[in-house]
């Protein structure tokens, strides 16, 4: 029985789940996103807003992503995005990367990374940068 990690390798194109986390309502960053990466050839599932950290693994779950991307502009960050990835892991389910993007200040944002986060994407990042860098660390996935 091949392993989930094995089968995220051969599948292309590379899918991504993208989401809002939490109580803010701003998508029209995500949704952009969300189109470029459309636009580059990514299959992308939108969640839409106001998603808990387990609706987003339970979909996750049940779309097989390469990736999930998060979306968030509240101060709830550190806590959401650990929470993701805690539970990606009791799932089993860790080798679905996370990225995110919003109003994160630097400090976190490396913190996230080191958290286990591959990119954090702030105001300012254009298109083609985020499009090339999930590329290049989803392309091993």
């Amino acid at each position: 029985m091949e392993s989930k990690k094995t089968n995220l390798k051969r599948r292309t194109p590379l899918k991504v789940l993208v989401a809002k986390i939490g109580l803010d309502g701003h998508d029209r960053g995500i949704k952009i996103i969300a189109q470029a990466l459309r636009d580059a050839g990514f299959e992308v599932i939108y969640l839409g807003i106001h998603n808990s950290p387990e609706e987003i693994v339970r979909a996750a779950i049940q779309e097989d992503p390469h990736a999930i991307g998060i979306s968030i502009h509240s101060a709830a960050h550190m806590v959401l995005f650990k929470k993701v990835l805690q539970l990606l892991k009791k799932q089993h389910a860790d080798e679905i990367k996370v990225f995110g993007g919003g109003i994160i200040p630097e400090e976190d944002k490396n913190k996230l990374l080191k958290m286990g986060v591959i990119s954090i994407f702030t105001p300012g990042a254009s298109m083609k940068e985020i499009v090339s860098t999930l590329k290049k660390q989803l392309s091993g996935c």
